[in-house]
């Protein structure tokens, strides 16, 4: 089965149990800063999860493209992406753990579906805690449906239990279901720790809502969000227990064969090898990095935020390209080869990576020629070290890490061709492992709280972001779009297209303008609209999908001739403009290539 036909059963499917198709989110999370991508498919939904009425109603279904930066160290075996598709089936308040269960049951084992091979599945379910019981409803679910008690395991809550997305919120426990990859026949019993079984669904039942105080209180609104990685299981439907031999990575190992002259594991159990895993690598790195970079609100590489993610995935896959022999004949990057593939390979599916290709080759080239000269000058700072007498150690290799991305193998490759030895090696390794906890420490204090909670502070801001965004293409023109913001409680952070910092009389002008429309106190309405219709209005907004859908309009003014602003939003709003206060630009400044950033406030 191709990835595509995949794709469209899962979608038909779920539309024959009356769930709207709704299109992907960008990959880059709309006014919330709790996390820098969209992790999952539920993430763009919240809103909708805190009983917000979604335009395709109570049941919906998509593929969702994902980006997971925590398992990118894991990247490399067979299973693990940084970048991946989800697909999902959502219920806000209408069916719950019985109708969900057994749809991915039929799913997965009907021969008009999958007609997976029901003898290699197994399920898990949370075991219960101080904070909540035993999911016995869906273990007899699932006995019902004649899974033997030793293929039901049951399981804690870091093996069980989702969410919430921020800090508080709705939660609950899940039930996740396995699929046997290995070579043996299948054990009768379930071994959650045996890594031939491969996690393939994930049901959430969100029936909690996590408070401030920890406790944990049920819902009124009882909700199902599931997920389903394409990749694994298309690898399983496919029988290749490594998930880069499907179609979805195919093309991109061969071109990567053709420009190192090496081959790629030929079986399974070659798949640990150096190539085949720095394959694995470059293909997972550039495929995401193009996807992030190819997105309508496109991020480009820069040392903060989600710019530091793109960054760190095209050097990563620069250094595995060394390792392999990747040749750069013309000094023009060969990233951008990677790229174009993926842009072929997936336009379908995402028409944006067609239409930004050109803008994602750009960057790429740009990225790879300045991290090209960056290992040289760390080669160089290595080759005069290694003339003097001192020892090399390991905290010197990790400064030349950390200093020029330059790593550890080709710091021991250059010092062995001097007859030098790495000494105190494990040194770099334990100053590797106190940067990740710094970086990790410091990211989980940036992406505190969020527009979960829609908070009556996040909604004035987010209600301001529309005012500016109409406020800046007043100023500067219409060729300035949203490129990306990020709301707390205390301040907006907004990017938009413009290539040129602003002069102190535009940045006044902005202000002028959005203040004004806040005196007139002018009205915030919603309404739902076929895409189609939102265009002809002159909503603003990415237009994400091929399918047809509806989608939430928010109009700031009295009628269509006063109208001040029209854009696409799912977020939460004030019902007038006269409820937000006073309006302060901070701060204007640069966020990446042709993309500028403002810091404004309330008062």
């Amino acid at each position: 089965m191709t990835s595509n036909e995949l794709r469209q059963k899962y979608l038909d499917f779920f539309k024959s149990k009356e769930h709207a198709i709704i299109p992907s989110a960008s990959l880059i999370p709309e006014n919330d800063p709790t996390v820098l991508f969209t992790t999952a498919g539920m993430h763009p939904l919240v809103p909708y999860l805190m009983g917000e009425n979604h335009p395709g109603g109570k049941r919906v279904a998509n593929v969702q493209k994902c980006i997971r930066t925590s398992d990118i160290d894991e990247v490399g075996d067979a299973i693990h992406h940084t970048f991946f598709e989800m697909l999902g089936n959502w219920s806000f308040g209408d069916y719950f753990k019985k109708e969900a269960i057994e749809w991915s049951w039929e799913f997965l084992i009907s021969p008009a579906w999958l007609n997976l091979d029901k003898k290699r599945l197994a399920v898990s379910v949370f075991k219960g805690d101080e904070d909540a019981p035993f999911d016995k409803e869906a273990f007899a679910i699932w006995k019902d449906i004649g899974i033997s008690e030793k293929r039901i395991a049951k399981l804690p809550k870091k093996n069980n239990w989702w969410g919430p997305a921020g800090e508080t919120g709705p939660c609950g426990p899940d039930t996740e279901i396995f699929y046997w990859t290995g070579q043996a026949d299948t054990p009768a019993e379930f071994d959650p720790e045996d890594a031939n079984w491969v996690e393939i669904w994930n049901n959430v039942f969100m029936q909690f809502n996590k408070n401030e105080n920890e406790s944990y209180e049920l819902l009124s609104q009882k909700n199902v969000d599931t997920g389903m990685g394409l990749e694994r299981i298309l690898a399983a439907l496919n029988g290749f227990s490594d998930s880069y031999k499907t179609d979805l990575y195919v093309n991109l190992i061969f071109k990567l064969e053709q420009l190192s002259g090496k081959e790629y594991g030929a079986s399974p159990d070659q798949g640990d090898g150096a190539t085949t895993k720095a394959m694995r690598i470059i293909a997972d790195h550039i495929k995401a990095a193009t996807f992030i970079i190819g997105d309508d609100k496109g991020v480009t590489p820069s040392n903060t935020d989600q710019g530091y993610i793109v960054r760190r995935l095209i050097r990563r896959a620069v250094r595995y390209g060394r390792q392999i022999g990747v040749k750069d004949e013309e000094g023009q990057g060969w990233t951008k080869e990677i790229a174009k593939i993926v842009a072929h390979d997936f336009s379908g599916q995402y028409p944006e990576l067609k239409k930004n290709i050109d803008f994602v080759i750009k960057q790429l080239k740009e990225e790879e020629i300045k991290f090209n000269k960056t290992l040289e000058r760390g080669e160089r700072e290595l080759e005069n070290f290694l003339l003097t007498e001192e020892d090399l150690t390991g905290d010197i290799a990790f400064n030349l890490y950390q200093t020029y991305g330059f790593p550890l193998e080709m710091t021991e490759e250059i010092a062995k061709e001097k007859n030098k030895e790495l000494k105190k090696r494990e040194n770099f390794f334990v100053s590797m492992k106190k940067h990740q906890e710094l970086s990790r420490t410091a990211s989980a204090g940036m992406f505190k709280g969020g527009l979960a909670d829609a908070s009556e502070e996040t909604k004035r801001l987010h209600t301001a972001a529309h005012l500016l965004l109409a406020s800046l293409r007043k100023v500067l023109g219409d060729q300035v779009f949203q490129k990306g913001s990020n709301i707390t409680a205390e301040r907006l952070r907004f990017d938009f297209s413009y290539s040129e910092k602003m002069s102190k009389e535009q940045i006044e002008e902005v202000e002028k303008i959005v203040n004004k429309a806040i005196k007139d106190n002018l009205p915030v309405t919603c309404e739902e609209l076929e895409i189609g219709e939102a265009k002809k209005k002159g909503a603003i907004g990415v237009f994400e999908s091929k399918y047809s859908a509806l989608v939430k309009v928010y109009t700031i003014g009295a009628a269509e001739k006063d109208t001040f602003s029209k854009e696409i939003c799912g977020g939460p709003h004030v019902n007038k403009t006269g409820e937000l206060g006073c309006f302060k630009i901070q701060k204007e400044e640069s966020s990446s290539a042709g993309v500028r950033r403002i810091k404004a406030i309330l008062s």
